[in-house]
């Protein structure tokens, strides 16, 4: 089924009616008159000093010189999609205090408004407006507020609007200062093509930015950062400073770091090659695409995920796997070859995992008893084939939040709690040489962009990027994320547009969103952190048999060439270029064999294998 349609446009149809209707009726509040020791708190609003102060989604805005209010400058900012073209900038209040906002616009279907009040946010708006119109209302801040968001934004799909001499009048609150330069700027353990940076926080920062050899390249909303798509064996000096709405501090001291020479596995997980092909082997069932046995699986595939073990039940924990049975599966193996075949594709360099989940393997650890069962049966399936790891596939409602969850670095759901304790036991017992691999599916990972733990149609679907705090708590033991980039629907990129499968823009947008970081459903205070290029492989299907959202060989070196290369790409434009990214998973070794090996064929061709 797919997921579109973010239920914002509903909400903001429910406001424009309503508010039309108390506009008919009369009973639009008009704003009340300042008292004379009040004073203009907004920056820059009448747009002649550029965009300072603003930050406008997705590139929406711009300054002209005409048409204008008053002055020289006005504010242009143009929908595009599902971005409404918000301009917004933070304002510094004092709580229990009334504030009068106030803007002239111009356009279709543009709005002003004020949130984080700290009491009932606002907003005003008007249908049609061929010339200059007045907007205006008032609020009263709560008995904590020291700050609000004061903001304008059109329609989708409608024509840019214009915004000028917008004013925020009230009294005024601590003034902002521009913060301190951050101090204890470190970098940590380099790739051959990121270095991850931290540094401690600046009093009264809303951001910062991210320098590197003295050019800035990241913002971070918090105090770290990854520095990605970098070149190996390459010295970098790397400084960081501070922003409000007062400014930008001065640089930070600097810090140097070299990226590593690349070649291998720079993570946990022994030694893959710098890039690999990862796909699942229908190991303990039949379908279409036919038996293949251990041994006859083709050199190609670096990592051989075994699909599946299942559960004895979904809330058990307890996991089995077997071979699939002789009367399903015609020319399976015995135990002993299969075993023997194991071991010489570990002899010649390839991985051999055990996939636990699939479509019809939910898994469920309700409880520490599920936990520590699920830890001893994988323990035991690993130890009797002498696998090299895991793979996580948990499907369906195998993970779910609760309502609670807010923060995904900070779950309370049970079955994600007893998962991440279950992998970090198994990753303990095993060591460094254990390889963790996950293929969630978009769900459960990208849509956490716009939803965490609540539905894209409206309703609460605490699956909804649940896979976020699995993959955070145990990013340091992640060897491969590998996101089934199939059987989604369309799903929003950090560019605010939807992004169809069977495409290369699909899989540049939802790969660049692991790469760079996103915010968790909008919320900027919670910033999923970019994940290394070598811990990344697209997932996709095999051949058009083997799932919804097939892409072709010529797409996917598309996608291949902007994300490791910045050439040929779409629509969509990446926030880096990522050489390191480490490959392609696919479902299925079995469907690829099936579609003669095209898959394979082209991976091998593209990173001459």
């Amino acid at each position: 089924m797919e997921r579109t349609g973010p239920p914002a446009r509903f909400t903001g149809l429910l406001a424009v009616c309503s508010a039309a209707l108390l506009a008919a009726a009369g009973l639009v509040a008009s704003a009340p008159a300042a008292t004379a020791a009040d004073a203009d708190l907004a920056r820059n609003g009448g747009f002649e000093a550029g965009l300072d102060g603003w930050t406008c989604s997705g590139g929406s805005g711009t300054v002209v010189s005409t048409p204008v209010h008053s002055g020289t400058s006005a504010l242009k900012a143009t929908p595009a999609g599902s971005d409404n073209a918000k301009c917004s900038q933070t304002v510094t209040v004092k709580p229990d205090s009334t504030y009068t906002l106030q803007a002239w616009v111009r356009g279709d279907y543009v709005y002003l408004g004020a949130s984080g009040t700290g009491t009932t946010d606002v907003s005003t708006w008007t249908q049609s407006a061929g010339s200059y119109t007045k907007l205006g209302t008032s609020f009263k801040t709560g008995p904590a507020t020291t700050s609000v968001t004061v903001y304008t934004h059109g329609w989708y799909g409608t024509a840019a609007y214009y915004a000028d001499d917008l004013t925020l009048v009230g009294p005024g609150g601590a003034p902002a200062t521009v913060p301190a330069a951050p101090t204890g700027l470190k970098a940590g353990t380099a790739t051959s093509t990121s270095v991850p940076l931290s540094w401690t926080a600046s009093a009264g920062a809303t951001g910062y930015q991210v320098y590197r050899d003295g050019t800035k390249v990241q913002t971070a909303t918090g105090p770290s950062a990854t520095v990605t798509g970098l070149t190996a064996s390459t010295a970098y000096s790397f400084q960081v400073s501070a922003v409000n709405a007062a400014g930008e501090s001065a640089k930070s001291a600097a810090v140097s770091a070299t990226t590593t020479s690349g070649g291998g596995q720079e993570g946990g997980g022994g030694d893959l090659p710098a890039h690999a092909l990862v796909g699942y082997l229908h190991a303990s069932f039949a379908n279409g695409s036919g038996y293949t046995r251990m041994a006859d699986v083709p050199d190609s595939w670096d990592v051989i995920n075994l699909a599946f073990g299942e559960p004895t039940s979904v809330t058990s924990g307890d996991i089995r796997f077997s071979l699939c049975p002789v009367a399903e599966c015609p020319g399976v193996e015995s135990e002993a070859e299969f075993k023997a075949a194991v071991k010489a594709k570990q002899a010649a360099g390839k991985k051999v995992l055990i996939s636990i989940g699939g479509q019809n393997g939910q898994v469920q650890l309700n409880s520490t008893a599920a936990r520590d069962t699920f830890v001893s049966s994988v323990s035991k399936i690993i130890d009797t084939y002498g696998l090299d790891g895991l793979d996580i596939d948990f499907e369906g409602h195998s993970l779910s939040l609760n309502t609670g969850d807010t923060d995904f670095r900070n779950p309370t759901s049970p079955v994600v709690v007893n998962l991440i304790s279950a992998v970090k036991t198994l990753k303990a017992k095993y060591g460094d040489d254990f390889v963790l691999t996950m293929a969630p599916e978009t769900f459960f990972v990208q849509l956490g962009y716009q939803y965490y733990g609540s539905g894209p149609w409206g309703g609460q679907d605490p699956r909804a990027g649940a896979y976020l705090p699995v993959i955070h708590a145990l990013r340091d033991a992640l060897t491969l994320l590998h996101v089934q980039d199939y059987n989604s629907g369309s799903i929003m990129g950090l560019d605010n547009q939807y992004h169809s499968m069977g495409g290369a823009d699909f899989h540049i947008a939802m790969t660049d969103m692991l790469l760079t970081g996103f915010p968790v459903a909008g919320d900027q205070t919670k910033v999923f952190p970019a994940l290394r290029p070598d811990q990344v492989a697209i997932g996709l299907p095999a051949s058009t048999q083997a799932g919804n959202g097939h892409t072709s060989p010529a797409e996917v070196t598309k996608a291949l060439n902007c994300l490791t290369k910045k050439t040929d790409c779409g629509s969509y434009q990446t926030h880096g270029t990522y050489p390191g990214l480490r490959g392609l998973m696919a479902w299925s070794i079995n469907w690829d064999r099936f579609n003669n090996g095209e898959f394979a064929k082209n991976f091998d061709a593209y990173f001459g294998n």
